[in-house]
This record gives structure tokens, sequence and C-alpha cells, in this order.
């Protein structure tokens, strides 16, 4: 037991007698304590040298006769009070079984070896059964399984699709009956109350399919890690794994007779690429590489229906890492709404609900779980400003934004999400960005570029080494986005990230690290080219792979 955590029932008064010699003169110094002493003893000591002139030369010597007098007379103190308990406990005027029950109480919860286990938890589990088996010659069986749940899936949506767009065609035929009759037998609110109907229709069939394929996930995802565990289990039995690979074949997508056209899609459209090898470091240089692609943001997440080896090779490698120290990350510009109803996010929502995610909560159970978490950080920062009045300009009007809608967050900013049902990536980092990263005047303290500082530093302590990164800071070219804005913008950010990544080694020691930056598709292979030349230049490369055209 420490003594300074006891506590004494009960304070006193004491005198403290310090005598000393000053020139001819005997000096005596009288200070009276109260006890218990709650005072620092060197603040203490302190006070006394200052207030009474004590000399320099007994400074050591009066602290030592202070500490000691402290020490000593507490000690009597403690002991007076535990002669006093054991005289109530002799006497009977404490229960001795209440006494007792208090001591064990007390000792069990400050006592490490007596606490209570963690109880095991069923994803780190999940996890680890998975990480064992994917790494397993139990891998095919699980691709193929989870190859007939998305096969399943994309034949459910394109049955909603179907559904909609044929009600959407009956619908805009009875309007244009209506119209036809609006100012002979019909009138205006005619035609609302027909557009009513057609718009309570549309979201009684929306609600009906959305909750149909969150029935169909939920039950997927159910089945799918009971069936692991389940085989987990039966291969510790049987180390003959052939008769369990032969029980799940890959189920023919009814799809099939879009391949040929979705085949020639991609190859109408060819993903240019180029990699870099870099050295970067003062002292100790650390290897990076660096890679510049032209494609749409969202082909890191989209799965081919089509069957090939490169999209079953790329599905391989994301079930290989998605419990691995080598994690992949894609920066997504989004607004300042933590929602999926809109522009990018609403595309970026659809890819991946096309595939059921088997390790992580859905999408939409993420996003809920951010607004929460922004409402409370939002109500932190808020307290924190009424207790500290005197703030800057650019912090007043930081808080009237906030005050407008505080589920916002603000430009640079930016939540995170976790996926395994992606093709090449395995966390998306929603990054908000204002309409100003489409003017041409940014500069390095622009939110947007704080934001991807940040990022990366998060990529760097969350062991997240590939990272693909928007060069341009848009994920769609407008007129106003010339060459000579195209160049300038580039260049900004590759210096940014350059400096970034020399920070990277005080960050994680210096490992070695992918970056991706991608442009859209609709830039043009020369402003391409002009990219890829001024790369090298300002990362200074050791080595350059050919261009590369990727179908």
């Amino acid at each position: 037991m420490k003594k300074n955590k006891c506590k004494m029932s009960s304070t006193a008064e004491k005198e403290f007698v310090f005598e000393f010699r000053a020139g001819k003169h005997n000096c005596v110094l009288k200070v009276p304590l109260q006890f218990p002493v709650k005072e620092n003893i060197n603040d203490l000591h302190g006070r006394l040298m200052l207030l009474h002139k004590i000399p320099c030369y007994i400074e050591n010597e009066l602290k030592t006769l202070l500490s000691n007098f402290i020490k000593n007379e507490t000690i009597l103190d403690y002991d007076r009070e535990a002669d006093l308990a054991l005289q109530r406990l002799t006497t009977g005027d404490v229960d001795v079984n209440q006494l007792t029950n208090a001591w064990t109480r007390s000792y069990v919860e400050t006592t490490l070896e007596h606490a209570r286990p963690e109880e095991p938890s069923w994803d780190e589990d999940f996890a680890d059964v998975y990480h064992e088996l994917i790494h397993s010659p139990a891998s095919d069986t699980l691709l193929n399984l989870e190859h007939n749940y998305f096969v399943s899936i994309s034949e459910l949506i394109s049955e909603r699709d179907m559904e909609i767009k044929k009600l959407q065609e009956r619908q805009a035929a009875e309007m244009d009956k209506v119209m036809h009759e609006l100012g002979n037998t019909l009138s205006d609110q005619d035609v609302n109350t027909v557009a009513s109907q057609h718009f309570d229709a549309q979201q009684v069939l929306e609600n009906k399919w959305t909750s149909e394929l969150k029935h169909v996930t939920g039950i997927q995802k159910q089945e799918y890690q009971e069936w692991v565990i389940k085989l987990h289990h039966d291969l510790q039995k049987s180390n003959n794994s052939s008769k369990i690979n032969e029980e799940i074949k890959v189920q023919p997508s009814q799809l099939s007779e879009l391949a040929d056209s979705g085949a020639r899609m991609f190859e109408e459209q060819p993903q240019l690429e180029e990699s870099f090898t870099i050295h970067l470091g003062a002292q100790l240089k650390t290897m990076h590489n660096l890679r510049l692609v032209r494609a749409d943001v969202l082909d890191f997440c989209k799965h081919r229906r089509h069957g090939s080896s490169g999209a079953k090779l790329r599905r391989l490698q994301t079930a290989l890492s998605v419990y691995s120290t080598s994690l992949c990350g894609l920066v997504l510009l989004v607004d300042n709404r933590v929602n999926s109803y809109s522009g990018i996010k609403r595309e970026f929502a659809t890819v991946a609900k096309e595939c059921t995610d088997l390790h992580f909560p859905c999408l939409e159970e993420q996003l809920e779980e951010v607004q929460q978490v922004v409402l409370y950080a939002r109500a932190q920062r808020s307290s924190k400003q009424k207790d500290q009045p005197e703030i800057t300009r650019n912090g007043e009007d930081k808080s009237k934004n906030v005050e407008r809608n505080s589920s916002n967050i603000l430009p640079g900013e930016f939540y995170i999400s976790r996926h395994s049902n992606l093709s090449e990536v395995h966390v998306v980092f929603h990054l908000c960005v204002d309409d100003n990263v489409r003017s041409g005047n940014i500069t390095a303290r622009d939110p947007a570029i704080m934001g991807l500082r940040n990022i990366l530093k998060v990529c760097c302590t969350h062991d997240i080494t590939t990272v693909t990164i928007p060069l341009l800071l848009v994920h769609d070219m407008s007129e106003e986005m010339t060459i000579p804005w195209c160049l300038k913008r580039a260049e900004l950010v590759f210096k940014c990230v350059k400096g970034f990544m020399m920070e990277m080694a005080s960050w994680d020691g210096g490992i070695s690290r992918t970056v991706q930056f991608l442009v859209p598709k609709s830039i043009s292979e020369e402003m391409f080219y002009q990219l890829s030349n001024m790369l090298p230049q300002i990362f200074r490369v050791s080595s350059t792979l050919t261009l590369t055209s990727k179908h």
C-alpha cells in the first residue's frame, strides 16, 4: 500500500523548527504545517527560502530536514490511525465481515492476476480462421463460394433494374397519355395526382428490392462465416482437402451473354499506366514505388462480371491481404455530407452493393457510425470553443459553418470505410473537398492538400502500403481545366506528396510503399505523356518501367 494514497480521518497542525547560523547570529525558523501535508515539498521549500530570505548555502540542509520532518510525522500519524483502527476492531465497533469484504473487493479490482480475462471476440476469431484458410489449399474453395455469392447478387440486381425500368417505361407512357388529355378532360390537379402515384409506386418498388437485397446479403454473410468456421474445423480433423474443394464449383453466370460486350468495352478504353522506382531519405534512404495511372476511380472497386484470369488474380490478392499488414487504400473526393445519396458517393455505394461484404459491416452501417462520431466530435469542439472565447477569425468562420449543420464535415477532413468486397481496395478515404479545388489558385496549405498529408500519416500508422491518390484533386474534367491548369495542379500535388513521403520515415521508420497517382479517363494521351515526364523530374526517379496499356 502506497502511503501517499492513504487518507487520515483528522488534520493536525505541527511546528517545524530549523536552527541555522548566519554569520555571528544563531537563527531559528519556526513554520506551522498542516498535516497531512498536501503541498509539494519542493514548492514549500522554495517559498520558505524566498519569504524568510534564508542564505543559499543552507538550502540543501533545509530541504533535507524539512523532508525528513514531514516523512516522520506522517508515519507517526499513520501509526496513530492504525492503532485506533485496531482498537475499534478489538472493541467490536467495526464489523469484521464488512471489513474483509471491502478489502477483498479492493484487492481483486486492483490486482491484474484476479482481473477477468477478456472475452474472445467473434470478429477476431473469424479473422484468424479466414486468414489461415485463405493461405491454405482451401483458398480456391473460398473464392468459388464468394464468386457464387457475387453472381447471385448480380443477377438479383439485374432483375431489380429490369423491373424498375419496365415500371418507368409504363409510367412514362401513362404520363404521355395524361399530358395529351390535359386541357380537354384532365386538369393540372389530375396530372399532379398521377405524378404522385407514380412516385409512390417507384418508392414502394425500390423499398421492396432494398429489403430483398438486405435480406439476401445478411443470409449470405451469416452462412459464409458459419461455413468458414466449419471448414476450418473439418480441415483440422483431416488433412485431405480434395473432397472439400469438390463441394463448391464456380457457378456459371446467367449474365454470360454480357461477357463479350463487356470485354469489348474494356478493349475500347485501355488503361494507361507507367511505373517508377524512387529512393527518398536524408541518410537512410527508403525505396518507394510510384505509378501514374489513367483510369476511372471506381475501376479499382468494380469486379468484372465476365470471367478472366486477371480478375480472379486481383480477387485472390485482395482476399490474401484483407487481414494482413499490406492493405490497399483509395482516396475518394466527396462533399461535406456523410451519406451516399448523390454524385460519386452514390456511384460508389452502388458498386459496394454489387457484392456482399462478408467481413465488415455494410457501407450504410459504417456511414451511420461515422455520422454519430461526427456529431460527438462537433459537440466536443463546440464546448472547447466556449471555454476559449479568444479564437482566430478562421476559427470563428469554421464554428459558424459547423453550427449551421453539425453533421457535416469540413474541407480537408475525411472519414474511412472498410471493405472486403471491392476489387483492389480494402480501405476508402472519403476526403471532403469544396469547389475551391476546381480553381487554379490553391496552395500547399489548402485543406485538400493537408487532408492528403493526414491520409498518408494514417496509412503509415495502420499498415496501408498502397494508396491511390487523384493527382488533379478531381475525378472529372471540365472546360476550365486546360493543359496549363493540369500541369500546375500536378506539379503542386507531386511536390507536396514528395514532401509528405519524406516525412514518412519519422512516422513508420522507413517502410517501402506504393503511391498511385490517378488521372481521369477523359484526359488525353498527350497530357498523360507530359505528366509522366514531369513525375521523374520532381521525384528524381531511380528507374522507370515502360509505358503500358492495360485492358
